[in-house]
Formats: structure tokens, C-alpha cells, sequence
């Protein structure tokens, strides 16, 4: 019987707070990644395909911004929702993606 009100007592301590502050990291390293990809793109007369993957870049980044204050406003409750397996992939598509365009960039 101690179980029940357990739950129902649930002290999440710092974890929404350190989740909270994961998100702003990986939206912040997702603007910075964009940003020096737009700088890349526009410096010195880039190729179409340069802009292409710079508009790629910050398109990226805008979706990834998305999930992350969706699930920023989840974590204000009391007991937050899980993430969901299909929001889940989603962000790690656009991180790896943002990542390799990045690259592609750069290189």
C-alpha cells in the first residue's frame, strides 16, 4: 500500500530542470550549427547547393526548436507525459541531420 501514495507524492527533484536545460543545449548547439552554416553559404558567392543545405540547416533547426519547447511546456507538470516514441525519433533524425549538413558544409 505504500506504493500508491508514493506515486502519488512523487518528488521529481532537478530532473525536469536538467531535462529543461538538455534542450536548451541541443537547441542552442542546433543555432550554432545553423548559423555558422548560413555564414558558410553566403561567404565568398556559394554554389546553389550551399544555400540549399544552409536553408536546409536553419529549416532543421526550426523543427528541432519545435520539439524541444513542446516538451519544455510538458515538463511543467507535476508527473509529465513520456516522450513519445515517434517525437523521440524526430529529434534525434533532425540532430544527426543538422549535424551532417553542418559537415557537409564545413568540408
Amino acid at each position: 500500500m505504500t506504493a500508491p501514495r508514493a506515486a502519488a507524492e512523487r518528488d521529481p527533484g532537478l530532473q525536469p530542470e536538467r531535462t529543461r536545460l538538455a534542450w536548451r543545449r541541443t537547441t542552442l548547439t542546433g543555432a550554432v550549427i545553423a548559423v555558422l552554416a548560413v555564414k558558410s553559404a553566403l561567404h565568398g558567392g556559394a554554389p546553389a547547393s550551399g544555400v540549399v543545405a544552409a536553408a536546409l540547416c536553419a529549416a532543421l533547426w526550426l523543427g528541432l526548436l519545435g520539439l524541444a519547447h513542446r516538451r519544455i511546456g510538458a515538463l511543467t507538470g507535476p508527473r509529465p507525459a513520456a516522450l513519445a516514441p515517434r517525437v523521440a525519433v524526430t529529434a534525434v533524425l533532425c540532430t544527426v541531420a543538422l549535424a551532417v549538413c553542418g559537415a557537409v558544409l564545413v568540408l
